[in-house]
């Protein structure tokens, strides 16, 4: 006999707690880049080629989400992703800029179906209604995993060494992965048998494509699709470098920077929440474009702050740039069920999640050959501010 599906909270328990394990793909490396240099010899301002890695990783696997949860089921797809992004995190502990190359590849083949695979977990069980708060509460995993990973990381490393920081950030994604197995027998039911290896790669493959495809079919996808990439400029290159320009551009030691990006990722987790509450009745179209109109504004703030500046500037800065450039996912995977085809939100959001993996191929590398060009960050995050301007205006033309 088939079982119950779980409640949709508890659902939302563990696509919380996947979100948040599968941030130390993105950020153990860079948040312990400061403390990592001196021994691996790769400067901090490379963070971003890692970002983009993790990115390139994250573009294999993200296109394929729908043929496979149809295949294997939502839940054991997000137990490989919980696996793939633990062994990415543990392989960066062995310090060699190849291991650092392979880490960041192997997590992001384990992130790229994680997002579109919660959406399609949930979307089954959530009214419309309260689409937009749904999602934004299951996204809130992100910056709360960011805030995780920014307050524990370097407090580990003050203590035991980076190495240890980085297997204890690993070993969270493993404890996932088990901690979610008894949702499969509910949750995984009237999965589709695969034929053969070659067929059923084959098959993959062509559903794989035909799901990017819907870029093109669908005129307002784009729009939200343009929104997101330059939304999600600055909110990877914020989370990126923003531990680091505090060390380099402005003298605070490291354990504060990273307390100061905690903070910053708090308010990523209030943004989600309220963005999502306003978005319910407002309307998404208007609430998306007061988030770029807040990170252009804090964006400006850390472009030109000083180390003369209050440091509490700074932190307010990083804070408003939390509460806008990360806390507006939530209402973007909200729309993108919505304009989904029935029974393809899992694609909608790969093909939505592609683009945004080419787009952070390039803008985190570009902000890291930016401070290399100038000597500074300013250009970096005058870079996030562009991206932001530009994915409002592409939002604001959007119907209602």
């Amino acid at each position: 006999m088939p079982s119950s599906p779980p409640s949709l909270w508890i659902i939302m328990v563990a696509l919380l707690a996947a979100h948040l394990a599968g941030m130390g793909a993105f950020l153990t490396v860079p948040v312990l880049a400061p403390a990592m240099a001196g021994e691996t010899g790769v400067p901090a301002s490379l963070a971003g080629f890692h970002t983009a890695l993790v990115y390139l990783g994250a573009l294999f696997s993200g296109p394929f989400t729908g043929p496979l949860i149809r295949r294997w089921g939502g839940v054991r797809m997000l137990q490989v992703c919980m696996l793939a992004v633990g062994v990415g995190i543990a392989i960066a502990a062995l310090g060699h800029p190849v291991a650092l190359v392979l880490s960041a590849l192997v997590a992001g083949l384990g992130h790229g179906p994680l997002t579109p695979g919660g959406s399609h977990l949930i979307a089954a069980h959530t009214p419309a209604r309260r689409r937009a708060l749904v999602f934004s509460l299951k996204q809130a995993g992100v910056p709360l995993g960011a805030m995780v990973v920014a307050a524990l990381a370097p407090a580990i490393a003050l203590v035991a060494g980076w190495r240890i920081s980085i297997l204890c950030m690993a070993a969270i994604a493993f404890v996932v992965a088990i901690a979610i197995q008894p949702l499969r027998a509910g949750l995984d039911q009237g999965r589709e048998a695969v034929g053969g290896v070659g067929s059923g790669f084959g098959g993959l493959l062509r559903e794989s494509v035909a799901s990017v495809g819907m870029l093109r079919q669908d005129r307002e996808l784009a729009r939200l699709t343009v929104m997101a990439c330059g939304y999600g400029i600055a909110q990877f290159c914020f989370s990126t470098f923003f531990v680091a320009y505090q060390v380099a551009s402005l003298g605070v030691p490291l354990a504060q920077a990273g307390l100061h990006l905690a903070l910053a990722q708090a308010s990523g987790v209030v943004g989600r929440i309220g963005w999502a509450l306003l978005a319910d009745r407002l309307g998404a179209r208007n609430v998306l474009v007061a988030c770029g109109l807040g990170a252009a504004a804090a964006g400006l703030v850390l472009a030109f702050a000083e180390p003369a500046w209050p440091l509490l500037a700074v932190t307010l800065a990083g804070m408003v740039m939390g509460a806008t450039a990360v806390g507006w996912n939530g209402i973007m995977l909200a729309e993108a069920a919505r304009l989904a085809p029935p029974g393809q939100v899992g694609a909608a959001t790969s093909a939505l999640s592609f683009a945004f993996a080419v787009t952070m191929l390039v803008a985190p590398p570009g902000f890291s050959l930016l401070i290399g060009l100038t000597g500074s960050y300013a250009a970096g995050f005058l870079m996030c501010v562009g991206a932001v301007l530009a994915g409002a205006v592409a939002i604001a033309g959007a119907r209602r």
